[in-house]
């Protein structure tokens, strides 16, 4: 029953860490996380999967090493950044919400 429940919140965790690549709101790091200790604890095939995974796997390495964000991460994540807000501010067409915009 234990694995159950830990393989159910892995699953829930990782379902809302792919849902926060894509929304800047809902963080990715900490629910992929989460799903590996509860994969570790549960499941030891699904850990070993979600750590040589090609979208996860690289998240976890580099809080297991310490090695922090990649530079490549960084400049993809500011460019998605301000792709988001030009797209905003050419959609919204206001000038006060383009003046806020450009301000945050």
């Amino acid at each position: 029953m234990k694995n159950i429940i830990f393989i159910t919140i892995g699953i829930l965790s990782l379902t809302l860490g792919a849902i926060g690549i894509f929304l800047p709101v809902l963080p990715t790091t900490p629910f992929v996380l989460l799903s590996a200790g509860c994969f570790s604890i549960s499941s030891p095939r699904l850990s070993e999967k979600l750590t040589r995974s090609r979208i996860f796997g690289s998240y976890i390495q580099n809080y297991r090493y310490k090695t922090g964000v990649p530079h490549k991460a960084k400049i993809r994540a500011i460019l998605f950044l301000w792709f988001g807000l030009i797209l905003s501010m050419i959609l919204i067409k206001t000038l006060l919400m383009t003046v806020v915009l450009l301000i945050r």
